[in-house]
């Protein structure tokens, strides 16, 4: 089966759903104390960092119906929520300096995911669960203009999940400014900055819902910033940016029921993490 560009096959470690009776009924349907012992274990296991997919992945789309009775009364409709002035100007700023990320061959990109300017000699800071998955095949990136380039990889780091690719000067990607070590606070807006499903340039928006939340990314086990903007495949690598436009962390990482899309449950490395990352691997660490 050819892979479309933005997807790959899913990454896991997986999400568990819960165990289901002969019946096809949920665990979590059975009644007195074994039931609330059942949601109990259910939280549990939904807050565990099993429950984390790989971003540059392919994702089944969740899709909704619903039906009401013509005559009868239907719901008001719901507004949409006012969107502050900051976050338009925060994604007008950051849109140019993020790229698509594809690996592979002439005939089609078999991994891609996001990526972004890290500074002004066109270093690109992107996720290495991505190369990994494109295997030795070349890199290429895309700007928000459609320009293409061929990336060099600088180094990559899987135990962090992080790679630096550089593209020529040519490209003239502006940098993205780097939030503050320790200066994200749960609660603030963020926006999400990538190509999800390889819908480049797509900007979605949340806040962030925890921090120092134990995740596994990568080869081990790290703190990430857990956010429910909505992030899906192809998302991974690219920039989570506060509403003054500063990145604040790199998605990585979403949870998932049986494997399907965004719950508005996501995660990214901290960018003090990845600030340090990318200064090892540019030759800047020391």
């Amino acid at each position: 089966m050819a892979v479309q560009t933005g997807l790959g096959e899913p990454r896991g470690p997986w999400f568990v759903s819960p165990e289901l009776d002969p019946d096809g009924r949920g665990r979590w349907d059975v009644p007195g104390s074994e039931r609330e012992a059942a949601r109990r274990s259910w939280r549990r296991r939904l807050l565990s960092a099993a429950a984390v997919v790989a971003l540059s992945t392919v994702s089944g789309a969740a899709a909704g119906t619903w039906a009401a009775d013509r005559d009868a009364p239907g719901p008001a409709a719901a507004s949409a929520a006012p969107v502050p002035a900051e976050l338009v100007t925060a994604a007008g700023k950051t849109v140019p300096g993020v790229v698509s990320v594809m690996v592979g061959g002439a005939s089609g990109a078999s991994a891609s995911g996001s990526g972004f300017a890290i500074d002004n000699e066109q270093h690109i800071v992107t996720n290495d669960h991505i190369l990994a998955k494109g295997g030795s095949g070349p890199v290429t990136v895309e700007t928000s203009d459609g320009r293409r380039f061929t990336a060099e990889v600088v180094g990559r780091e899987p135990g962090s999940d992080l790679a630096v690719l550089k593209v020529p000067a040519a490209a003239r990607l502006p940098a993205l400014p780097l939030a503050k070590p320790n200066s994200t606070r749960v609660g603030e807006p963020v926006l999400a900055v990538g190509s999800p499903l390889g819908l480049a340039g797509t900007v979605t928006a949340g806040i962030v819902s925890a921090l120092n939340r134990q995740v596994r990314i990568g080869n081990g086990r790290h703190t990430a910033v857990q956010t429910d903007a909505s992030i899906n495949p192809g998302n991974s690598g690219g920039p989570l940016v506060n509403a003054r436009g500063e990145v604040v962390g790199v998605n990585t990482a979403i949870a998932t029921i049986d494997g399907n899309g965004s719950i508005g449950i996501g995660f990214a490395i901290p960018i003090d993490q990845v600030q340090q990352t990318a200064d090892t691997i540019i030759g800047r660490g020391g």
